[in-house]
């Protein structure tokens, strides 16, 4: 199929790391296809229960297979219209052969063919969507069960708190992507439904057959049928739009986590090395997180465009005025950010630098004060939680000021010292780390081998 070369503006973030397939999904030549499939499926489905004929179905296939759509002209026409599927019935109606012009679009209006066109993009998006998911989950729950004991500092407010694995840490990611791919599932069935329900929604001019062309032509296309039209009722598509929205905010988050701890400061973590990768054109030293900043790009275009969808839940009467053309924009973008997002995050997670040394020499900072809680709850049962509380958070203070240890310091508060027989390890108070890790790791192998149930 030639392209209509529709403008459009260039994206730099798009063009350096968008998601392939994806956009495959949602281009010019699958966009018509659609609509094609659509229209097809309807001639099928009406052939089925005697409304048209085979020699009609036998013809559209023919005009479909023979004689390519003549994109410039349809979308020159649209432009006159308003909506493309006027001159693309007037395309198809014209027979190859010179023979009877086959019936096509009989009974359905302009919106049964877009919006089944649509939702046959955003089933083929949900697969995607789920594949990428899974090569997420994947990687993330290698990282969890490699480092289910490798310790490091919580973070709380940016600053340390307390003693946990990283493994632990990357568990509550893989948490997320489970919730994620379960919701991706959830939303992609629930809006794969088939629209035909003709000019007001009541289906009059299919008459009595209205029902069994409806469910013969979602047979066709593998979609489900629902009696109750939905042309105003566009709740089915915020509920993928947030789907992806979400997941796009997990990959953010990741992002959002790489970077920190990447920063020379901290440099627990990075992504993964190359030539050049992420350099400076100044500052020869430079290492950035280009992946991370690329997901956390895409991961904030997707929520700033999910506002848009509850907009369009606003759509008046039997029909749309102006809502629904706004999802024509809005639902491939955050597909295609969602995507972009996702596969990022997937691709970083497979190739993370973890560096359990730097991990630990970081638990080191202000006399090793990450323990602080550790040492509190140890002495709590002996002087009361608050006088604890008060004692530990002085000797903090001190051990900075000093520079020295948070044990030092103890150990040398006589009030305390007795009930110290012991120093305090990392990893002696790390608590559930490694029992979250398993739970993480068996709801997202469940959920994981759910697909098709």
């Amino acid at each position: 199929m030639a392209g209509g070369a529709i403008p459009g503006p260039f994206r730099l973030l798009t063009a350096l790391y968008a998601d392939e397939p994806m956009t495959r999904v949602f281009s010019e030549e699958a966009t018509v296809d659609g609509w094609l499939r659509a229209e097809l499926a309807l001639c099928q489905a009406q052939a089925s229960v005697g409304v048209v004929d085979d020699e009609d179905v036998q013809a559209l296939k023919r005009r479909i297979a023979e004689r390519p759509v003549d994109l410039p002209t349809l979308w020159a026409e649209s432009r006159n219209v308003g909506y493309p599927v006027l001159p693309l019935v007037r395309q198809l109606a014209d027979p190859v052969d010179g023979s009877r012009p086959p019936r096509v679009h009989w009974g359905a209006t302009t919106q049964d063919i877009m919006d089944t066109g649509l939702v046959l993009q955003l089933a083929a998006a949900g697969r995607r969507l789920e594949e990428l998911l899974r090569e997420l989950g994947d990687a993330l729950a290698v990282l969890t069960e490699r480092h289910r004991g490798t310790v490091m500092a919580a973070r709380t407010h940016a600053q340390q708190a307390v003693p946990t694995t990283f493994g632990a840490k990357i568990a509550a990611y893989l948490g997320q992507v489970t919730r994620n791919l379960a919701r991706q599932r959830a939303a992609t069935t629930a809006v794969s439904v088939v629209s035909l329900y003709g000019a007001g929604g009541t289906s009059a001019a299919l008459g009595t057959a209205a029902g069994a062309v409806r469910r013969a032509m979602a047979g066709e296309l593998g979609l489900a049928a629902d009696d109750v039209p939905w042309h105003v009722a566009r709740d089915r598509l915020v509920e993928f739009g947030a789907a992806c929205a979400a997941a796009a905010g997990t990959a953010g988050r990741f992002g959002r986590e790489v970077a920190d701890l990447s920063r020379t400061e901290i440099a627990e973590v990075r992504e993964i090395d190359g030539h050049h990768r992420g350099a400076s054109s100044t500052m020869p030293q430079k290492r950035n997180p280009i992946s991370s900043e690329a997901m956390l790009g895409f991961s904030v275009h997707a929520a700033t465009l999910l506002p848009g969808l509850y907009r369009a839940l606003e759509a008046g009467h039997e029909r749309a005025t102006g809502e629904w053309q706004a999802e024509w924009m809005i639902l491939p973008d955050l597909a295609c950010s969602t995507a972009a997002a996702v596969a990022l995050a997937a691709g970083t997670a497979h190739g993370l630098q973890v560096d359990p040394a730097a991990m630990a020499a970081n638990m080191g900072a202000e006399g090793g004060s990450v323990l602080s809680e550790a040492y509190m709850m140890r002495l709590a049962p002996h002087l009361g939680r608050e006088k604890a509380h008060d004692t530990v958070y002085a000797a903090a203070g001190r051990a900075r000021a000093e520079d020295t240890t948070l044990d030092d310091v103890l150990r040398r508060t006589a009030e305390v010292v007795a009930l110290l027989p012991d120093g305090i390890t990392p990893g002696e108070y790390v608590g559930e780390a490694e029992s979250i890790c398993d739970r993480a790791l068996e709801a997202w192998s469940v959920q994981r081998e759910a697909k098709g149930r």
